[in-house]
């Protein structure tokens, strides 16, 4: 079963300075999609309005949620999302959560805070959290993530309140020194989860890997290590979804330059076992 790859270029969810950029980042990656194959959500051009959450720009990230909920709900085939900001992600793991699969959240941040202790208040910082039923009502989903299925990989960058928190619940982790394919495979599988959510914001990737971040952390992980754990995770579990975020190149050379990775990872999740929502079938396609 191939994959349908749904392209939301959203910027309102950053905090980046290059946050518009995020757009022609999305827009150069679907470039190089098989169109067939590819739908895009249309992304509001006013900022928005925070309407008393904390949360800046929420009104537009709450039309941006529920057009993309629309375009996800079109088939029941498993969704590459192509990002925009990590925000992407509210819909698109909402769209699988009813399954429970293991959340592999590739990322430099967690993505934890709430909008009382984020200090930017960017919904980028909180994605992940209001996946776990930890945010504003209207943007929590009916099915929130559950902690125990939650595998943070790649994470370097957190702040005292994200800390806490994930001391605090069953959330495994494993930073750039403990990370290897073999221990993620084990995490997974210690969730008990019978398929898999890959999540990528791109700045899990080192700098030195890719220059169009917006908020690039050193020491993070090798593009060629991040390919092979897809590689080795999709060839035992079944995929219930995927993300690519965060790609904010400064000019289109420098987009030229990152695609060839970018591309590697997405045919890395191409050659998945797809898992269908609310089916255990399984088959393997290769792109």
């Amino acid at each position: 079963m191939a994959l349908t790859y749904v392209v939301v270029p959203q910027w309102q969810g950053s905090g980046s300075s290059r946050a518009m950029q995020l757009v022609d980042g999305a827009e150069s990656i679907r470039g190089d999609l098989p169109s067939a194959a590819t739908r895009s959500v249309d992304i509001p051009l006013e900022a928005g309005d925070h309407q008393g959450t904390g949360i800046h720009r929420y009104s537009s990230l709450l039309l941006v949620r529920d057009r993309t909920r629309n375009a996800l709900a079109a088939d029941d085939t498993p969704h590459l999302t192509i990002g925009g900001d990590c925000g992407v992600e509210l819909a698109a793991i909402e769209h699988v959560s009813a399954q429970q699969p293991a959340v592999v959240w590739f990322d430099a941040h967690p993505d934890l805070h709430t909008a009382a202790s984020s200090p930017s208040g960017a919904f980028t910082g909180m994605v992940l959290r209001t996946l776990l039923g930890d945010g504003p009502a209207e943007l929590v989903p009916e099915h929130p993530v559950r902690a125990d299925r939650v595998i943070l990989a790649g994470v370097r960058s957190i702040d005292t309140a994200e800390d806490e928190y994930i001391t605090q619940s069953d959330i495994r982790m494993l930073g750039p020194a403990t990370f290897s394919t073999e221990a993620l495979l084990d995490a997974i599988t210690a969730t008990g989860a019978d398929s898999v959510y890959l999540h990528i914001d791109l700045d899990v990737l080192d700098p030195a890997a890719l220059a169009g971040l917006g908020s690039p952390v050193p020491f993070g992980l090798e593009a060629s290590a991040l390919t092979e754990a897809i590689r080795a995770v999709l060839a035992k579990f079944p995929l219930a979804g995927a993300g690519i975020t965060e790609f904010a190149p400064s000019s289109a050379a420098h987009a030229v330059d990152d695609l060839p990775t970018i591309l590697r990872l997405i045919g890395a999740l191409s050659s998945a076992n797809t898992h269908s929502r609310g089916s255990s079938e399984t088959s393997t396609e290769t792109e």
